[in-house]
């Protein structure tokens, strides 16, 4: 039994930032139907893994375990089997443009007419409200206008994005928190609401402590560079013979373990200052890159293991997959499948007795459409007609 088991959750959600957030209430047990377009379907159907091979990352990773219908929601008929299938839902889940499911009489208000405990959870590019609540975006549009590209990369280098959907990612987990806290809050008042979520401002919360600085002192930061600008101590990315090693914070006693481990024992004097400004940085990191550049990266790792010295190696994705502790924690698991074992991102919380349970495929478009109308009480007849109108 997962931790939401009986919650009902119907997704109309595109890409990552809503079909995310129903991925992971999937995972901790709720029944996730994803409504898509007939004939198209979510868009990220259409993002190929790589040329000549027309499996969908994005699909698989954001929509497993869920059951597929296909609804027209522009349609009449459309809306009322939406309407329909959200009188016994807990949860409605969208990332449309603000306004688009509104347009079609499927907002909040026309959802909550017809199940007053409804948690309508709506996700936007730049939030529900101001001047850009109308336009379109996608990730890279959070990473922007949320201010994290800025911080990136290398001072007097090009404008750096993150490499993953982080802003949708954020975003999509922002949601999943919302709805939970309405699912908390309709416990007690029998009371349904909205909740709105979106790119910009997850980028932004992402950020908390930097835009406090900011706000604070009114100096924009660098460039990350090779570490946070916040932090004035010994904390960032240094060369190897074979890579890269961060070292995560080395303070009081531990400095001179440090130096000492590394071969450069005169450093611990020379840089004895409790608070490292950029000059010590600009100054001191080039020595600390030349001491660790004599052996690689994991004969690094198991001497500052033994000394006791927070780092980690910087690993590319081939890295992580061989690392025994992801598997041992779940981030990476092998699931039974229909044709076979499968191996899946796991989920990254982990609970005693309502263990998470990842979905091993994504449907196919449209696959669970007749069981699902079926189980709302829609005759093979309705079905039928609603086929013939083109509505699902």
């Amino acid at each position: 039994m997962g931790a939401l088991d009986g919650v009902k959750v119907l997704e109309a959600g595109l890409l990552v930032q809503g079909p995310q957030a129903a991925a992971t209430l999937s995972d901790w047990g709720a029944d996730v139907v994803k409504v898509e377009l007939p004939g198209f379907g979510d868009q990220s159907r259409w993002l190929p893994v790589e040329a000549g091979d027309h499996r969908s990352a994005y699909f698989i990773a954001c929509n497993r375990g869920k059951r597929s219908v296909t609804i027209d929601l522009r349609t009449p008929p459309g809306r009322d089997v939406f309407l329909r299938l959200s009188e016994t839902a807990d949860v409605v889940i969208t990332n449309f443009k603000p306004g688009t499911m509104e347009a079609w009489g499927l907002g909040f208000e026309d959802v909550a007419a017809v199940n007053r405990g409804i948690i309508y959870a709506a996700g936007s590019t730049f939030g529900p409200a101001g001047p850009d609540a109308q336009r379109e975006g996608a990730d890279l549009s959070g990473q922007a206008a949320g201010g994290i590209i800025s911080t990136t990369g290398v001072d007097g280098g090009e404008p750096t994005p993150i490499g993953a959907t982080i802003a949708d990612h954020v975003a999509s987990q922002n949601l999943v928190c919302g709805i939970l806290a309405a699912l908390i809050a309709r416990a007690r008042t029998g009371r349904g609401q909205r909740v709105d979520t979106s790119l910009v401002g997850g980028q932004i919360w992402a950020q908390a402590s930097e835009y406090t600085a900011f706000l604070l002192t009114e100096r924009v930061p660098r460039r990350a560079n090779r570490g946070n600008s916040m932090i004035p101590g010994l904390y960032g990315m240094f060369t190897t013979a074979d890579g890269w090693i961060a070292i995560v914070g080395v303070l009081g006693p531990a400095r001179a373990a440090f130096y000492q481990q590394i071969g450069a024992p005169e450093l611990a004097d020379r840089f004895a200052q409790p608070l490292y400004s950029e000059a010590d940085k600009a100054e001191l990191f080039p020595l600390i890159d030349r001491a660790l550049s004599a052996k690689p990266t994991n004969e690094w790792c198991r001497l500052l293991t033994q000394a006791g010295i927070r780092h980690a190696a910087v690993r590319d994705y081939s890295g992580v997959v061989i690392d025994p502790g992801v598997w041992d924690n779940g981030y990476l698991a092998r699931v039974a499948g229909p044709s076979g074992e499968v191996t899946v991102v796991g989920s990254p919380v982990r609970f005693s007795d309502t263990p998470a349970r990842p979905g091993v495929t994504a449907p196919e478009l449209g696959q669970n459409t007749e069981e699902v109308l079926l189980e709302v009480g829609f005759s093979w007849e309705d079905i039928a007609r609603l086929s013939s109108e083109g509505a699902i």
